[in-house]
């Protein structure tokens, strides 16, 4: 088995946002990650499954499906699909000085998959954002099919845009899962901030405090290692910055219930 996992890129350079149609060609893929940036797809025909890193969801169109550049994800589509694929890179966010955009971007990140009812305003969206090139309505049109989309699911908790910004900035920092650290006091360093603020934006947000969201990522990461490349135990907790691996293995065991070993052999 590969000791990396593989790597797609879509989008060129100097584009921060590319919507185009999905390619109806795609049957099976590879587990494999995108390069820097947040994928969104929307399927409207099609069937079979869609693995986004351990979770398989099955493909009941119409479906949004939302894919965080740490994720590993492949397909395996029984029928010919249709619908359109967008991504959105960080410089994009960066470029916005819309706050209820980066709001709507934080909530719809934190979400895997959304079946939905009614899909023809959302497919109009798509529709205009293939042909559209000017920053400012591409913004606007991104926002209000977010808006729309996050329609779909539960009630998300309101916070202010100081917050949002906060917890967008947090979550941009775990998803470089290169650099991983078990440490609520590095992460706030990193944002100019406490850790009694991290945590009480955390639990505002998302209910969840800043250490709970730093393990769900360590674990998420931990799990794509163990299914998807050929890394010993060791080599896996000294990537996600253990000191030794007698820890990772009981951290892994506190907040899944198995043993790395036992988690991989099932």
């Amino acid at each position: 088995m590969k000791k990396s996992i593989n790597i797609k890129n879509k989008i060129e350079a100097a584009e921060l946002i590319k919507v185009s149609p999905f390619r109806n060609e795609i049957r099976k893929t590879e587990p494999h990650k995108h390069n820097n940036y947040f994928e969104i797809i929307y399927l409207l025909k099609g069937n079979g499954i869609h693995t986004i890193d351990y979770i398989q969801y099955p493909i009941k169109t119409p479906t949004i499906f939302f894919i965080r550049k740490e994720q590993v994800h492949h397909w395996n589509i029984e029928s010919i699909p249709q619908g359109y694929v967008l991504l959105l890179k960080k410089g994009f966010v960066e470029r916005s000085l819309d706050v209820e955009l980066k709001n709507l971007l934080s909530r719809v990140s934190a979400l895997g998959c959304l079946f939905l009812k009614e899909n023809s305003t959302i497919e109009t969206f798509f529709q205009l954002l293939i042909t559209e090139n000017d920053f400012t309505v591409t913004e606007g049109i991104l926002k209000a099919l977010l808006a729309k989309i996050t329609n779909t699911a539960l009630p998300f908790s309101t916070s202010n845009n100081k917050t949002s910004d906060n917890l967008l900035l947090f979550k941009e920092l775990l998803n470089d899962v290169s650099d991983l650290r078990n440490n609520v006091s590095y992460y706030a360093e990193k944002l100019n901030t406490t850790p009694q603020n991290l945590n009480a934006v955390s639990r505002k947000v998302l209910n969840l405090s800043a250490s709970e969201i730093i393990a769900q990522h360590i674990i998420s990461e931990a799990k794509r290692l163990l299914i998807y490349t050929g890394n010993n135990v060791s080599e896996i907790a000294f990537s996600l910055n253990f000191k030794d691996t007698s820890h990772f293995v009981k951290y892994f065991k506190r907040h899944t219930g198995f043993t790395p070993q036992v988690f991989r052999k099932d």
